[in-house]
């Protein structure tokens, strides 16, 4: 399956880029949070209804996939802010990295506190567990502007760490806490975009007008001597051999660190 997607990653748009779908993360939570709550009430643990807990760490943290239509509210049960389907504009999967959850007397959780592919950066929202999937996620991945180097870690671990390039001054890199939303192969993996594109939900400050929002992804490259330089429209290029383990283990979901 392929699809056109628009991008600010290079003076070539996304939008000459015809895409196909790789893997859609995978792996259920459901059995896990139910035994979580079953050793809770077995050691006499309670929750209190409506309280809230913190998810994720430096080793470990939650993806969210819907399961139907989903919509996301300012608060639980408060004002929509955005309705989401089970795919994106791309026909990659729909998926929201979660920062927190709200938990019934059972320590079940109720709704989920999740960051959201859309603008403005940073913008969070609240689902209803019930109408997601929610899967662990064990990589993370921190992007140093100054030192132009992009760190890939696992369990806790650093697996790979390549120079990059980011930004020009003039449509920088944006600063902040993104996730993996998206990945896309190109067609022609000798275009601007190397052998693949690793969405992220970030998207460009400067490039607002152009489609889809100006996104920023992580991606190859045709012109190697870039690297280590500022001089993209906001996305981040890695040499290829580097977006290609990248690509394989950055699943859906993984957290994104941009920092100055």
């Amino acid at each position: 399956m392929s699809e056109r997607v628009i991008s600010r990653c290079s003076s070539v748009t996304l939008a000459a880029l015809a895409v196909v779908l790789l893997v859609a993360a995978c792996g259920a939570g459901g059995k896990g949070r139910a035994h979580a709550a079953v050793r809770e009430r077995a050691l006499g643990r309670t929750c209190a209804e409506g309280a809230r807990r913190l998810v994720g760490s430096d080793r470990a943290s939650w993806a969210a996939f819907p399961t139907r239509p989903v919509a996301a509210y300012r608060r639980p049960g408060g004002l929509v802010l955005a309705r989401f389907g089970l795919r994106n504009v791309n026909r990659a999967p729909t998926v929201f990295a979660v920062v927190e959850e709200q938990v019934d007397r059972g320590c079940r959780a109720t709704w989920l506190h999740v960051a959201l592919p859309m603008r403005p950066n940073g913008v969070t929202g609240w689902v209803r567990a019930r109408d997601v999937r929610r899967s662990v996620v064990r990589t993370r991945v921190a992007v140093d502007l100054s030192q132009r180097r992009l760190r890939l870690y696992r369990r806790g671990g650093l697996v790979l760490s390549s120079p990059i390039a980011v930004g020009s001054s003039a449509t920088p890199t944006p600063l902040g806490r993104y996730y993996v939303n998206q990945r896309l192969v190109p067609t022609d993996p000798g275009g601007p975009f190397g052998p693949g594109a690793v969405g992220i939900s970030a998207f460009s400050n400067v490039l607002t007008g152009w489609t889809q929002g100006g996104p920023i992804a992580i991606h190859g490259t045709n012109e190697p001597w870039s690297i280590g330089r500022a001089v993209s429209n906001g996305c981040i290029r890695l040499p290829n051999a580097a977006l290609r383990r990248v690509f394989r283990l950055a699943i859906d979901g993984t957290p994104v660190v941009i920092h100055p």
